[in-house]
């Protein structure tokens, strides 16, 4: 996989953070989260209307908006 979005990420699969692309203060709350570059994130859930998410990562279950996810950058794991 190349460089992708979390907002893209195809569900069940697990991508490395690589950097967020975040205008506002969005990406330093999802760092304080623990979503921080190098850590491997899985999506596991989508909500009905593709809004919000949950991913999963360092042991933690998190709902995020489809567009801070579109914000998160990704690689291959």
């Amino acid at each position: 996989m190349s460089s992708t979005n979390l907002s893209d990420l195809p569900l069940g699969h697990t991508a490395r953070v690589k950097a967020f692309h975040h205008t506002d203060a969005t990406d330093q709350r999802l760092m304080v989260m623990g979503l921080i570059p190098g850590v491997d994130v899985r999506k596991v859930r989508v909500a009905p209307l593709g809004d919000p998410i949950a991913v999963e990562f360092d042991g933690r279950c998190v709902s995020l908006r489809r567009k801070e996810a579109t914000g998160v950058l990704l690689e291959s794991a």
